[in-house]
């Protein structure tokens, strides 16, 4: 199962975690009470320059039909999309820039080009995911309801085709999630899905319109005669901004290392352990500046979690103290290239789309799902041992007995 005593398999006290927490806390006030005309000048820079490129786009789309004038402009309409899903619509949404009291940048007013309203993606991933971070049963964005990511979900013979849903889910993302959270919206409301003159349901309708109007009918329209290329355009760009999107938050969430909890650990979770939940369900993509600055900065995947309505723009900053205070609580941090990132959610796709019988691994001690009982499972004293090493002084935490373990399990299989 997935773990239920985060203190156990973190092998920190409520002391250690409650220390981590103090200081987790005081980098939240040294970015908020630091912010200012830097990250203001950052945010409308940004807006600046999709804006430009979305326009740009649009006119080299009008100037001709060649395929080369064809591809730089759908080049430029998708990397528009991108930023305005990651770096704006996103964060924006999430309250990141609220502090500025700019009405244009503010989480209340933002609408962001997609076919989900902003206020149903706000509730259910503001709020829900955020709040309840990968415990199962609790969070929806395990899986989305469409994939089984964690052995603590029960297998069915639809999950067979989960790698088939997964390219249809990349290729739709932003459908999926617009579904997603429509469902939500409609739960928390208490409303029949199929009632459709109900309040969610007509928000979503107006969306749809909005947004696949604008895309297939008015631009395609503006060209007259090129139409046939900017409707072509138009779903390039979409395709491309849901691809990316898709790969970004899986790797984020998905990964070997990005832990699942249950519902009987958040019962009486303090503070503290919230944010070491935080920190233990989620995985980084190492990232320069330009490619953290395409993933909105969500290759901080651990630091926006931790501190999501803080700006994107100060996360690089942050990663450098969350890293030091991962290594000062000897607990892992979890990250690694893209392409490792999404080949480890891939393989946890395919292999979780099979029966557990078919499964080497169990429940306890899996790479996309384990909990602390992995470690009295294969016969390791690590949970009671000393927490200080008494030859080094450093702390003995959850990454000296997450190699404590695979040396049990090397040794055993050796036998």
């Amino acid at each position: 199962m997935a773990i239920t005593n985060i203190n156990e398999f973190a092998h920190l006290t409520d002391v250690d975690i409650d220390a981590l927490g103090r200081e987790l806390d005081a980098i939240r006030r040294d970015v908020e009470e630091s912010r200012g005309l830097r990250d203001a000048r950052y945010i409308r820079r940004t807006i600046k320059l999709q804006r430009s490129l979305e326009f740009g786009g649009r006119v080299v789309l009008v100037a001709g039909r060649r395929k080369p004038v064809w591809v730089l402009g759908t080049a430029m309409l998708s990397l528009a999309k991108i930023i305005e899903n990651m770096e704006l619509g996103h964060n924006v949404m999430h309250g990141q820039w609220d502090w500025m009291n700019d009405p244009e940048i503010h989480s209340t007013t933002w609408e962001w080009d997609q076919t989900g309203p902003s206020e149903h993606w706000k509730r259910a991933h503001n709020y829900s995911h955020h709040t309840y971070t990968n415990i199962v049963g609790m969070d929806d964005d395990v899986g989305f309801g469409i994939l089984r990511m964690t052995r603590d979900e029960e297998w069915k013979p639809i999950n067979l085709l989960q790698p088939i849903a997964n390219v249809i889910l990349a290729a739709t993302f932003e459908w999926g999630i617009a579904l997603h959270d429509l469902e939500a919206q409609q739960k928390r409301e208490g409303v029949d899905p199929m009632q459709w003159n109900s309040g969610p349901n007509k928000e979503f309708a107006l969306k749809i319109v909005r947004q696949v109007g604008k895309d297939f009918v008015l631009f395609p329209a503006l060209t007259g005669r090129g139409w046939k290329a900017t409707l072509a355009a138009n779903a390039t760009a979409n395709l491309v901004r849901n691809l990316w999107a898709y790969a970004v938050i899986f790797c984020g969430h998905f990964p070997d290392g990005a832990e699942k909890f249950t519902a009987e650990q958040f019962e009486n979770e303090t503070r503290a352990q919230w944010y070491l939940r935080q920190m233990l369900g989620s995985a980084n993509i190492d990232a320069g500046p330009v490619m953290g600055f395409l993933t909105g900065n969500l290759s901080y995947q651990i630091e926006h979690h931790l501190f999501p309505d803080l700006p994107s723009n100060r996360y690089p900053e942050i990663a450098v103290r969350v890293r030091a205070l991962c290594a000062k609580y000897d607990l892992p941090y979890t990250s690694g290239p893209l392409t490792r990132q999404y080949l480890l959610a891939l393989r946890t796709i395919h292999k979780l789309a099979l029966p557990d019988r078919f499964l080497k691994r169990t429940s306890d001690d899996a790479p996309e799902t384990s909990s602390e009982h992995k470690f009295h499972a294969s016969g390791s004293q690590i949970a009671e041992a000393l927490r200080i090493d008494p030859e080094t002084g450093r702390r003995r935490g959850l990454v000296s007995a997450l190699h404590a373990h695979a040396e049990t399990r090397r040794f055993t299989r050796g036998k």
